[in-house]
């Protein structure tokens, strides 16, 4: 028998854990078992002509809102080259609703609803029993728990749920990492969430349930080993656990080997002082955190059941980012209930003002199965029909508002999140009454010079930015050139040069001279990093470039000579290391 299991994907570098688990679970039948992995940017046609090739006795899809529909139609199609396929579905998409997800998809055989991996194995046990017993269909089928099916009689059957598993039962299933390079590998040590978010599916599954820390400890070396670059923890709230938390932190710290790093969702105002404590002493880029702070008008908090103080959030994310060693992503969504426009700008604005390395502005999602899906008329909340059921409008923001805020994050995932701007962006955020301010002008500016809706290239967007200071902020021109020209070698050992800026034809021998002393002085440079390579080599592996302006003090300054080290960047926003030179020193020989 070959049962296949499918997993299209958001994005080439990620991977499905939840067919992986499948997998591991039932490993009695794993020969019979095969994963194929795709895109939703491969075409339809080509995902088709695969798993035609494969030729599956059963298949079973993973179904998430972001894949749903191209899911769907992939199926559509599967069912007239395979009329007597047994075509299945699962995941938190399909888990909900299930007789009318059935009643509208005739080209399903059945659904998994709930936590899979047992339900998976029994349902792989009822095939292969039946293609080594004779074929019947649905024969015991009706003693599966946790499925909704067709029976004979095409009657839509939805069977009890299945319980719960003991997350230690679960086996590993990283055991060959060669699938999973240039890829994020995902990984959970609990599942459920202590709280009760009304956006959120996690919410429904009060319970939070373990994995046993020994097992967990064995699978975080074998990343370890494997020098996994990144493993990505899908646990909802990781610190709900003190004890859960300081175990895992202080066994990568002990085993770090400086490579893997690993990535956690929290809740920032849990963390207590052992925590922070801990944290201080993590090497820098080891772990970084995804902190959801959603809103902070309290009405809002309040409204969607959050707990969160974001006061005290607000603390703690400014300690953390005073031990420079931890990148923290923040999130926020648009369109909760009691959250107006004004209300949305001021939470943006409270959450922009912590300066995270990453700020998420994403739009509210109603899922079924949430109570938010619930209390969706209430709320007046319109939205898609269609995956990803996004916020269209609600009770308090218009659809023009919405059209707005999109804007802004469209700007800020451009300019803030690439990291490539930072130095200028800091200059021109002091002639706007606020970061949204910034970012919404910024996105009436692209609009209104025809630059939206186009790739634009990494020149393309340092010329816009310097265009758009110009004509509003009313400073000097001159140090926004400055500002950009510093951005574009912070990051890039760039050989082209911006078109604003001169040449450096007249010291070409004084930097020529300048890498011939450093070869054999290391001034500047780490001699442990450069001993190796000669005066031209370093040249290629660094940048020396002028300023006329001393950009950490904002005083003009003539012939500021910077040297921007690749070799040595900063493991939090990959920055290179800058120091200021005199590039007119001579040797003492």
């Amino acid at each position: 028998m070959n049962f296949l299991l499918v997993a299209i994907n958001a994005k080439y570098i990620h991977s499905n854990l939840a067919v992986y688990s499948l997998k591991a679970y039932a490993k009695e039948y794993r020969d019979s078992i095969e994963i194929a992995e795709y895109t939703i940017n491969h075409y339809q046609e080509y995902i088709l002509t695969e798993i035609y090739k494969k030729k599956p006795d059963v298949i079973a899809f993973s179904c998430y809102i972001w894949n749903f529909q191209y899911v769907k139609e992939i199926i559509e199609d599967l069912r007239q080259l395979f009329p007597d396929l047994p075509i299945w579905v699962g995941g938190p998409e399909v888990s909900f609703e299930v007789k009318e997800f059935l009643e509208e998809n005739t080209a399903v055989t059945g659904v998994m609803y709930g936590e899979g991996e047992v339900i998976f194995k029994n349902l792989v046990k009822y095939y292969d029993s039946q293609q080594k017993g004779g074929y019947s269909k649905c024969l015991d089928m009706e003693q599966i728990k946790g499925i909704a099916y067709r029976n004979l009689s095409e009657q839509i059957i939805v069977n009890e749920p299945q319980a719960l598993i003991d997350m230690s039962e679960i086996p590993f299933c990283y055991e060959d990492m060669e699938n999973f390079q240039n890829r994020i590998v995902y990984y959970e040590t609990s599942r459920g969430c202590p709280f009760s978010c009304s956006y959120c599916l996690s919410s429904v599954e009060k319970k939070v349930r373990f994995r046993d820390l020994d097992l967990v400890k064995q699978e975080l070396q074998f990343f370890i080993d494997h020098k996994v670059p990144q493993v990505k923890f899908v646990d909802r709230t990781f610190n709900c656990r003190h004890s859960h938390v300081m175990e895992i932190w202080n066994y990568i710290k002990e085993h770090d080997q400086g490579i893997t790093n690993f990535h956690f969702e929290i809740s920032a105002d849990l963390l207590n002082n052992e925590e922070l404590a801990l944290m201080k002493t993590l090497r820098p880029g080891l772990i970084q955190l995804e902190i959801g702070v959603q809103s902070t008008n309290l009405p809002t908090i309040h409204e969607i059941n959050r707990t969160m103080d974001f006061e005290k959030l607000k603390e703690i994310v400014l300690e953390i980012k005073r031990g420079k060693n931890i990148h923290q992503h923040l999130d926020l969504i648009a369109g909760l209930p009691f959250e107006d426009y004004n209300c949305f700008t001021r939470s943006f604005d409270d959450v922009y003002r912590l300066k995270p390395e990453q700020l998420q502005l994403g739009f509210l999602k109603v899922l079924k199965g949430s109570e938010m899906y619930q209390k969706a008329k209430e709320y007046e909340i319109v939205y898609k029909i269609r995956p990803t059921y996004e916020v269209m409008y609600t009770k308090w923001l218009s659809y023009q508002e919405l059209l707005e805020i999109k804007k802004v994050e469209e700007m800020v995932e451009v300019y803030y999140n690439s990291g490539q701007f930072e130095t200028t962006l800091k200059l021109i955020e002091a002639a706007f009454s606020s970061p949204f301010q910034l970012y919404k002008k910024l996105g009436d500016y692209y609009e209104e010079n025809e630059l939206t809706g186009i790739s634009h290239s990494r020149l393309k967007r340092y010329e816009i930015l310097l265009d758009f200071a110009k004509a509003y902020t009313g400073a000097d021109s001159f140090i926004y050139q400055e500002s950009l020209l510093y951005d574009w070698y912070l990051r890039e050992n760039s050989k082209s040069r911006p078109e604003w800026v001169s040449d450096l034809t007249e010291y070409k021998k004084e930097i020529q001279d300048f890498y011939f002393r450093e070869v054999q002085e290391f001034s500047y440079l780490d001699k442990e990093d450069y001993q190796d390579y000669t005066a031209r080599q370093l040249r290629k592996m660094t940048h020396i470039e002028m300023f006329h302006w001393n950009l950490l003090t904002g005083e003009k300054s003539r012939n500021y000579f910077v040297l921007f080290d690749y070799k040595n960047r900063d493991p939090l926003t990959n920055a290179a290391k800058v120091t200021q030179i005199d590039l007119m020193e001579k040797s003492e020989s």
